[in-house]
């Protein structure tokens, strides 16, 4: 088990690329959408395509555990990952790729805004499934952040076609709002679903073992997404496409493809690190948390319309937020106390 000090550098590290990668892929993917990308599955596939890049993490602990081995009969095995654990990963990685697609339709035709505010209510369905999936404990603080954050993002829902984008149909704005919430309770069945692959495992669980989770999850997220790219034509349109690309051309076009796909790849990493560290519940609260920067950054950079509704589901959002972490740390400075009490036997009249 890895001691105190290292768990909170993990859950720093875990919280910081999880925010770059959930603030800045949605923004990312929405200003390839912008200025002229169509290729959904395309933008499916650069959510996961970043995986390579775990491959130098993966490499340096390698290093570590050969160095701490040298002179051992034991050969240094290059994964540690058993087939139970393996095969595991591949089922979550076909959800992954799946669910990627849902999200990637659905800011097709969504401002990331409006996105954001829909994908906030994932911590209520992310609660629900740890509730039945991971016996997660719920409180009333816990109770009443989910109930608010599902009225959050029922809120947009009165107003559907105030934030339509340009030349959009009320169709498409309709399918991208299904879509979009579709994404949301397929993650958040997702992220209990890694927590209980944790527990089930047959082997002791380390943060080596969970990057090499996240490589194999997202490599078949990515192969996925491959094939729905393969049957759509998009590699026939992919050059076309980047001559065409509003922002700069070609070049822009590909810096833009690079960085989304890295950026995307913190949030992964950083969602199932703290769920390795913590829970699937707090890596949805976080994810949660995070969203209202986002949208404040879509107003910033894209100019996105922000109108009453929006306004009072932030409000309900920041609120639901509020109430889960004062729960969380009331229901710590109990638990502190009743640990802290000494515990005494009962007192009897009784001789024996």
């Amino acid at each position: 088990m890895i001691n105190m000090k290292m768990k909170t550098l993990l859950v720093i590290i875990n919280c910081i690329i999880l925010a770059i990668g959930n603030c800045g892929g949605p923004l990312m993917t929405r200003l390839y959408f912008r200025n002229g990308g169509k290729r959904i599955w395309f933008s499916s596939f650069l959510q996961t395509s970043g995986c390579p890049i775990l491959l130098l993490p993966l490499l340096f602990s390698f290093l570590i555990r050969h160095r701490k081995q040298q002179g051992e009969e034991a050969k240094t095995t290059l994964f540690l990952m058993k087939p139970p654990l393996f095969f595991a990963s591949v089922l979550v990685g076909l959800l992954i790729g799946f669910d990627n697609y849902l999200y990637a339709y659905g800011l097709a035709y969504l401002p990331v805004s409006t996105s954001s505010l829909i994908i906030s209510s994932q911590l209520a369905f992310t609660a629900l499934f740890a509730f039945f999936m991971v016996k997660q404990r719920f409180t009333p603080f816990t109770i009443n952040a989910v109930v608010l954050l599902t009225l959050g993002a029922g809120v947009l829902a009165l107003h559907a076609d105030g934030d339509k984008l340009d030349k959009e149909t009320h169709k498409e704005y309709i399918n991208g709002f299904l879509m979009t919430v579709a994404a949301a309770v397929l993650y958040a069945f997702v992220l209990p679903l890694v927590e209980l692959t944790y527990k089930k495992a047959s082997q002791r669980i380390s943060y080596t073992l969970v990057l090499e989770m996240q490589l194999v999850l997202c490599f078949v997220a990515t192969c996925f997404c491959l094939v729905g790219m393969l049957a759509d034509g998009d590699f026939k349109e992919l050059a076309r496409e980047a001559r065409e690309f509003k922002l700069g051309g070609s070049t822009y076009y590909y810096v833009v493809v690079v960085f989304t796909a890295i950026i995307w790849q913190g949030f992964f990493l950083g969602s199932i690190g703290m769920i390795f560290c913590a829970s699937s519940l707090v890596s949805g609260v976080l994810i949660s948390a995070l969203l209202p920067l986002t949208q404040v950054l879509a107003v910033l950079f894209f100019r996105e319309k922000f109108q009453a509704e929006k306004g009072v589901s932030l409000f309900l959002s920041l609120w639901g937020f509020v109430s889960y972490f004062y729960g969380k740390i009331e229901s710590e400075k109990k638990t502190q106390t009743q640990e802290e009490q000494p515990s005494q036997l009962p007192v009897t009249d009784s001789v024996a």
